[in-house]
Formats: structure tokens, C-alpha cells, sequence
């Protein structure tokens, strides 16, 4: 399960069968205007999330994002209004593909209580993974984002909602199967849960290590815990 918080799958060129030399370019099918322009678009906001997870928004400039995104001013301008405009669209963009891989975890297979533990142990480094603490736009830009603009810190706020509302959603399920205690109040519940990670991350960021959040993950699982 912790597979669906791995890097997005990249996508596989078509050769027709019985013309699968790759080697000539001329046997690919012509790529539309759209496509050229989705993926302008996508390079874009690509290399803006690697520079702005790292350095934060307002330390970033358009400059330094047309450099890493090799594209001109005039390309980015055509895409989004301005650079609060360029935020927004990376976050909903964030936003969206966090919660399509919580809907992939929610709908596989296994109980609520594994899907939970899934969800909560992503969140610590791995030897093949990042970590969701490591790479979460909310932990990096949520407090300087809501300082900086209203549009952008809806966007993560309407996110996290949405967020919540799923965990508290396997809660139930997890009360109904059997696999984790009934829980009076389970949004509320799902936002503590939450906020325990988010706090936890914070720490340790700042510690450097991940003893905060191995310390969540324990309790988590201990609460969760049929008795």
C-alpha cells in the first residue's frame, strides 16, 4: 500500500506493433498542440514544487523558475496570471493528486485499521521513500502561505478538510469492520490524528531526525488499537 506515495508514474510512449523501431521518431504518433501545451504547463509547475518545497514561496522568483523550467517569461505568463496565480495552480494541483492517492488507498483492499497504519507510516522516511513528512506543502508553506495570500491558503485549508474528512471516513468503516474501536466522534478525532502528524513533521524538521514522528506513529497505533 505505501506504494501509492511514491513519485508519479511517468507515462509510456505508443509504437504501433508492427512499427516498434523507437529509434526513428517518425513512427510516433504527432503529439497535439494541447499536449505540447499541458506538458509546458506541467514543466512548469514541476520545477517550481522542487525549488519552492525546498526554499519556500517568497524565496523562489519568477527568474529562478524560468531557469530551472527552461522555458521563457512569455510561457509562464501565458499559463498563469502572475506568480500568486502560479501558487495557486501548483497547489490545487498538489492538492488533487494527494487526495487521488488517499482515494486509491481507501478504495484497495484490507481492513480500515490497514489502511490507516498505511497511511500514518507513510508519512516516515523509508530506504525507498521520501516520506510524506519530507515532501508535504502543508507542513513547508502552510504558515507562509496564509500570510501571503488568502486564494492560496483556502487551497491548502480546503485540502486539509478534505483530507480529514477521508481519515474520519475510515474511522468509520474501521468501527463497522471490526479493525479499529469505535470512536464517539470521529472528525474530530481524524483532525487530532492529523494535526499529531503535522506537529510531529515540524519537530522533526527541526530536529533533524524522526524520533517526533516514529513517537506519533506509535501512540496513533496504540489508539487505534482493538482491546
Amino acid at each position: 500500500m505505501l506504494r501509492i506515495f511514491s513519485a508519479v508514474q511517468r507515462g509510456q510512449r505508443y509504437f504501433p506493433p508492427a512499427l516498434d523501431d523507437r529509434s526513428n521518431s517518425s513512427y510516433l504518433p504527432p503529439m497535439t498542440e494541447q499536449k505540447k501545451s499541458d506538458q509546458t504547463r506541467q514543466k512548469i509547475l514541476t520545477a517550481g514544487r522542487s525549488l519552492i518545497s525546498k526554499h519556500g514561496f517568497g524565496a523562489v522568483g519568477l527568474a529562478r523558475i524560468l531557469k530551472e523550467s527552461d522555458v521563457p517569461k512569455g510561457s509562464f505568463y501565458y499559463y498563469f496570471p502572475s506568480k500568486d496565480g502560479f501558487g495557486q495552480a501548483l497547489l490545487h494541483d498538489y492538492v488533487a493528486d494527494y487526495l487521488a492517492r488517499i482515494d486509491t488507498l481507501c478504495s484497495g483492499a484490507g481492513s480500515a485499521h490497514d489502511k490507516l497504519t498505511a497511511f500514518w507510516s507513510a508519512w516516515l522516511a523509508h530506504a525507498h521513500s521520501e516520506g510524506i513528512a519530507n515532501q508535504c506543502l502543508v507542513v513547508k508553506l502552510g504558515a507562509e502561505v496564509a500570510d501571503l495570500s488568502d486564494d492560496m491558503r483556502r487551497i491548502l485549508n480546503d485540502g486539509v478538510a478534505e483530507l480529514v474528512t477521508r481519515i474520519a471516513d475510515l474511522l468509520v468503516a474501521g468501527a463497522n469492520d471490526g479493525s479499529v474501536p469505535p470512536i464517539s466522534d470521529p472528525r474530530a478525532t481524524a483532525q487530532m490524528l492529523y494535526a499529531k502528524f503535522l506537529g510531529a513533521a515540524i519537530l522533526s524538521k527541526l530536529s533533524q531526525d524522526q524520533i517526533p514522528l516514529q513517537q506519533a506513529l506509535s501512540e496513533t497505533t496504540d489508539f487505534l488499537a482493538i482491546r
